[in-house]
């Protein structure tokens, strides 16, 4: 039962947070692109802190829930005797999982903080700035979170 709870919670932590990486670079990126710049800004901005503060729980879920499973599986196998080798899939999705955490950080806590603060003083030139920032850095946690999708159902 605990197995099929920490499986539920990651599975559902990553859903969410790769899924509303898809909807805001795809869907809500462009439908406020006409809008104008303080408008735009101060709407980015404040869904993306949403969206943020979520993800900071959720990322977290996924990663201790993740470890934990690791850790259960690997206990299992020392005590019924065996010696514990973590799938290529599983060492993969560790790896960039925890990529994808760190880079998380970097967007939450440096470049929404800048974002923040320009929207703040409405400086809507540096507030731009910093969403081109957050959408590449997004961007590229997305490609890693559709790789760890792609690992675990192939390799």
């Amino acid at each position: 039962m605990l197995d099929a709870l920490l499986k539920l919670a990651h599975v559902l932590s990553v859903l969410v947070w790769v899924g509303g990486m898809v909807f805001a670079h795809f869907f809500l990126r462009p439908a406020v692109a006409g809008l104008q710049p303080p408008d735009r800004l101060r709407l980015m901005h404040d869904v993306l802190g949403r969206f943020f503060n979520a993800v900071l729980v959720l990322s977290s879920v996924a990663v201790v829930s993740g470890i934990w499973m690791i850790g259960r599986v690997a206990k299992q196998t020392v005590q019924a005797g065996g010696s514990f080798a973590m799938p290529l899939s599983w060492t993969i999705m560790a790896l960039l999982g925890l990529v994808m955490w760190a880079v998380f950080g970097y967007i939450r806590f440096a470049l929404y903080r800048r974002l923040s603060g320009a929207v703040a003083l409405a400086d809507w030139s540096a507030a731009g700035g910093a969403l081109a920032a957050i959408r590449q850095a997004v961007l590229f946690n997305m490609v890693l979170g559709l790789v760890i999708f792609v690992v675990i159902h192939l390799v």
